[in-house]
């Protein structure tokens, strides 16, 4: 990854706030003792799939959307988790990004909506996926690279893995968020692509 590119996925934004004190003092602590890559990696993701709670999940409000909100708030859903994976990430000079699926909401069927989850680059292995949206029944997410153990697998029709590694959250997934008042108004509004999008990719 050249220079240019690597300081674009360091970057400190809006949502991915890494430069905020509360982001500033938890990236130190996970990466205390450790010197690491991998196991730095695995520190700050197992931090958010474990002590962050999924707000559908846990049925939790405020709707978070920025880092230093779901650090405050302890909750949020996968796309606000990867907002917060990503600052810690960043804020620990690993560069990281926001990537997506479009999966089945339900019983492998229409309709679909986005999931959100991470790419972060280790020296060793180039840019490796990673989803922190928590485990469940059924969900069982780990960081081992170079096997990529993602929550959900695309297997359905119409399920894809959207390409490309962003720096920024998608303003379709940001907008939800900062327009919606509780978990719930979130789950019955969960975004798909749009159809210029998908159209794009046949």
């Amino acid at each position: 990854m050249d220079t240019l590119e690597h300081q674009r996925y360091l970057a400190s934004s809006k949502y991915i706030d890494w430069n905020h004190p509360d982001i500033q003092v938890e990236a130190r602590r996970l990466s205390e003792s450790i010197s690491d890559e991998v196991d730095l990696v695995k520190a700050c993701f197992e931090f958010v799939r474990d002590e962050i709670r999924h707000s559908w999940d846990f049925q939790l409000n405020p709707v978070t959307c920025k880092a230093s909100e779901v650090l405050l708030h302890r909750t949020g859903y996968c796309y606000s988790k990867s907002h917060l994976l990503a600052a810690l990430l960043r804020a620990n000079r690993i560069p990281a990004g926001l990537c997506y699926q479009r999966l089945t909401i339900s019983n492998n069927q229409p309709p679909f909506c986005l999931h959100g989850l991470n790419a972060v680059y280790l020296n060793e292995h180039g840019w490796y996926r990673i989803d922190a949206r928590g485990n469940k029944e059924g969900v069982e997410a780990e960081c081992m690279p170079p096997l990529e153990k993602l929550a959900f697998t695309v297997t359905g029709e119409g399920e894809l893995d959207l390409p490309g590694i962003m720096v920024e959250p998608m303003d379709v997934i940001v907008d939800l968020l900062e327009k919606s008042k509780s978990f719930q108004e979130v789950a019955d509004h969960l975004p798909d692509m749009s159809e210029g999008f998908r159209e794009s990719l046949m």
